[in-house]
């Protein structure tokens, strides 16, 4: 593995967010070595502060999962003071399809929570390639039909549900949004896509993907996924966002990304297109910020800014949602 500080983009990486970069590489996995990838991601995972913020309440939930699959557990905060309904965000977390979990989301969402005045819902996911495509998004439609259909018990608004998440999570977000204007299923009312993973197929940039989640990486989480080769021809079109030639109708979007992420440019295309398809999107590209800069390297500038992003995006789109 080349040396962090010889990579091509290195020079180009934010210089408060370097200090972390020998800890976020990682071998390429393979399939004998998952299960040291996922223990590899414990580390990280504990830079990430996961306290509850005071007044939020944290609640946990398993509801039924799709049929004749496990059930699916719901990580649940609510914001102090909720006086009436609310609105919601289900955030679905990251891990390159293959690993992570809800938890680690806890501190993040419960910030969130207050900032935003919405309750927060993280649920679990099947993970690849135990479970290939579609059997997380399945997972997570039955997460957003039970939040809808609960919504009054919840004290949630259910005209104001919201779906995110970054990373794969970003990636799952974006697919079940399509997989909703498919089906009819319960209404979306807004997509926070946060550096998501969209599209199977290489990448030709030379500055992105050097650190965080590599081509190697992203490529082993696709075939993970789809259960077939990453870029192949044979891929179903449904499986993958950035394949969808048709964006129209979905809801209005916020996308976030560092300009050295190996998802850039794909993020880039799907904004395009969602704009082209005649949908609202809010575009931020942060210069110097790899995969997962904001949550690895959280007192940078650019992160506080991109952090910043996410409760005003959020009140903004609830805010116009109230008044319709």
């Amino acid at each position: 593995m080349q040396p962090i500080t010889q990579r091509r983009s290195y020079g180009l990486v934010d210089p408060e967010c370097r200090s972390v970069l020998e800890i976020l590489d990682s071998p390429t996995p393979t399939d004998a070595t998952l299960a040291a990838l996922r223990a590899a991601s414990v580390p990280v995972a504990k830079m990430i502060d996961v306290t509850v913020e005071t007044g939020v309440t944290l609640t946990q939930r398993t509801i039924p999962g799709p049929q004749g699959a496990p059930d699916v557990r719901l990580l649940i905060l609510t914001p102090p003071a909720m006086e009436s309904a609310v609105p919601a965000l289900l955030y679905f977390h990251g891990g390159g399809f293959i690993a992570g979990s809800p938890d680690i989301m806890i501190g993040w969402g419960s910030k969130l929570a207050k900032q935003a005045g919405c309750v927060i819902v993280l649920p679990t996911y099947r993970l690849a390639p135990e479970t290939r495509w579609p059997g997380p998004i399945d997972d997570l439609y039955a997460a957003l039909c039970w939040v809808s259909g609960n919504a009054e018990a919840l004290g949630i608004d259910p005209a104001r549900i919201a779906i995110g998440g970054g990373s794969a999570g970003g990636g799952h977000a974006a697919a079940l949004a399509l997989h909703v204007r498919e089906l009819g299923g319960p209404k979306i009312m807004y997509q926070l896509l946060m550096f998501p993973m969209l599209d199977d197929r290489p990448v030709a940039n030379p500055y992105a993907g050097e650190f965080g989640w590599t081509r190697e990486h992203d490529r082993f989480g696709w075939t993970a996924l789809l259960g077939m080769p990453a870029g192949s021809q044979d891929v179903p079109t449904e499986a993958v966002p950035g394949r969808v030639h048709d964006l129209s109708g979905l809801p209005p979007a916020y996308i976030g990304i560092g300009a050295l992420d190996l998802f850039v440019d794909a993020n880039l295309d799907y904004a395009r297109r969602l704009m082209h398809g005649g949908v609202p999107v809010e575009l931020h590209v942060f210069p110097g910020g790899y995969h997962g800069f904001e949550f690895v390297a959280p007192n940078a500038a650019i992160s506080q800014i991109a952090a910043a992003d996410i409760p005003r995006v959020l009140r903004s789109a609830f805010a116009r949602a109230a008044t319709v």
